[in-house]
């Protein structure tokens, strides 16, 4: 029996966008207090935002407490890197052994019966191969080049591909820097991937694994700043 490919709910998005929520509201009512009578000498003007600020950090450490924690609960196998660490990460140019992972839409076929929307690479088989190649610890990743970040937004359109600003069409190819024998292990051992792998079998959905000796991956020079966030409600039901 072939698997369902499903569309899952990104709960850690929408705690990411609640926390930023309180974020902007904090800082707002710092801003709104500012207007009103205050100290007129500077020393004391920084003593009193000197503490405003203290209790800030410490709700935006909270925060991030309660971000990690949603993060963990939905996606238990993937280690939670704090943003600091990811960012000087991903800021600099790899180079090492690693894996290929290449992903293409299944022939048309004009005689077959098999729903079509079921024969496209979709968003969740994209990041399913990108979190099955975290778990195995990679170093770094790219798809179609394209350095990934923390704050990268892999999203589907038909079967476009929007990564950074810019557009893209199957075949999909993804990079991983790291052990190749565990980036493989973690693949093979995925269950979105062995659900993938069948309907690969049975409409020839595209699917190449290679061992890299050696790849090489740009640092990621875009911009950092999350405009906005939401839940993904896009895809198959189970």
């Amino acid at each position: 029996m072939v698997g369902t490919r499903k569309r899952s709910r990104s709960f850690g998005l929408l705690a990411v966008a609640i926390a930023a929520g309180f974020m902007f509201a904090t800082s707002a009512r710092v801003f709104a207090n500012s207007d009103s009578a205050g100290p007129n000498d500077i020393a004391d003007l920084v003593n009193e935002y000197s503490v405003q600020l203290d209790a800030l950090e410490s709700e935006v450490t909270e925060l991030r407490e309660m971000r990690d924690a949603a993060l963990e609960r939905e996606n238990p196998e993937i280690p939670v890197v704090s943003p600091a660490l990811t960012e000087a990460v991903d800021g600099v140019a790899v180079v090492g052994p690693g894996v290929r992972v290449r992903l293409w839409d299944a022939p048309v076929l004009s005689d077959s019966d098999v729903d079509p929307n079921e024969m496209v690479v979709h968003q969740q088989d994209i990041e399913a191969v990108i979190n099955a190649l975290w778990a195995g610890g990679a170093e770094a990743l790219t798809i179609q080049g394209q350095r990934i970040t923390s704050n990268t937004a892999i999203r589907c359109v038909g079967n476009v591909l929007l990564v950074h600003g810019r557009q893209y069409s199957p075949p999909y190819v993804i990079e991983a820097v790291g052990d190749p024998g565990a980036l493989v292990g973690a693949l093979e051992g995925s269950a979105a991937i062995q659900v993938y792998r069948q309907w690969v079998d049975k409409v020839g959905l595209g699917w190449e694994l290679s061992r890299m000796g050696s790849i090489e991956m740009p640092a990621y020079e875009g911009t950092r700043q999350i405009t906005h966030a939401a839940i993904n409600e896009g895809a198959r039901e189970e």
